[in-house]
């Protein structure tokens, strides 16, 4: 009886010591990291999933989850702890506020109302502005010596606009534009998918197409964005956003999320999209080489 009681107890030491062995090599808390279904929220998503598997975080990738509202309605039930979103996204779509263009207000305006109606927290942005635009060809814009939108409406009668869905009919489109620049009266004005509509300019179809000032194909230098002067459209900065819950339990996690955003700049954004949208890599590739390259994560 005595040797069965040693040998329970003994089993019951090595089944104590596995757990905290287990609970040692785990960790710190498990982290739902999200994403939008679009190439720039993904390799974002991946970034942040692999720098805080690299600080010692057990994580759970739950990317690619579709829209805005997709996202947002996840953070808030706490199906994902954080998720990348842009300023003006949260300041009109989600808190239905009006458009402003500064972008410190904006930040401000989105940093209150997340944390007062969802106890949800913006981390530091990046100064990767992801707004709308007007793109033009390089040819274009040496030609009529255009780079800015009000010299737009002068040349308008004499181009091709490549429009994209909703653009004509939207606040944010064509009508906000008319109404903050002074008409665009486009020699033409047809409309493209989202995928060809830089081609189309590129080969001389149209002369002025609807861009995102992140993408991708911006990083072609016959490519030309105009100038927003008149700063019609609200800035679209992008910030992890996290649950109140998880940032206050652990702080550590908006510390290596911010070092991510203090490297991402328009250019740096443009780069990684068109690595994944132009030259065809894999987004989770993109994201693994930039953390290597800016000593982010170990090789």
């Amino acid at each position: 009886m005595k040797r069965k009681l040693l040998a329970l107890a003994g089993l019951l030491v090595s089944i104590v010591l596995v757990i905290s062995a287990c609970s040692s090599n785990s960790g710190k808390t498990v982290v739902k990291v999200g994403s939008k279904n679009f190439t720039e929220s993904l390799v974002l998503g991946e970034m942040y999933a692999l720098a805080l598997e690299d600080a010692g975080y057990k994580v759970e990738r739950k990317l690619n989850l579709g829209g805005t509202l997709v996202a947002h309605e996840a953070l808030k039930k706490g199906d994902i702890d954080f998720y990348p979103e842009y300023t003006g996204t949260g300041l009109i779509n989600v808190l239905e506020l009006p458009p402003n263009s500064d972008a410190k207000t904006v930040y401000d305006e989105v940093a209150k109302g997340y944390k007062d109606k969802f106890n949800l927290i913006w981390l530091e942005p990046t100064n990767a502005n992801d707004s709308q635009g007007l793109v033009t060809s390089k040819k274009i814009a040496e030609k009529y010596n255009l780079y800015k939108i009000s010299d737009l409406v002068k040349y308008a009668p004499e181009l091709n606009m490549a429009a994209v869905p909703e653009f004509e009919e939207r606040e944010d489109g064509l009508k906000g534009l008319n109404a903050t620049y002074g008409k665009l009266n486009f020699k033409s004005m047809k409309l493209f998918d989202y995928g060809i509509k830089y081609r189309v300019v590129l080969d001389g179809e149209a002369d002025v197409t609807v861009g995102f000032t992140t993408d991708g194909d911006l990083t072609n230098k016959d490519l030309v964005l105009l100038e927003d002067d008149k700063k019609f459209w609200p800035p679209y900065f992008v910030a992890p956003v996290i649950r109140g819950e998880l940032n206050d339990k652990d702080p550590e996690i908006a510390k290596v999320l911010n070092k991510i955003s203090a490297k991402l700049d328009n250019e740096t954004v443009q780069k990684l999209n068109a690595q994944v949208d132009i030259e065809k890599k894999e987004y989770a590739d993109v994201a693994k080489s930039f953390l290597e390259e800016q000593g982010l994560i170990k090789k």
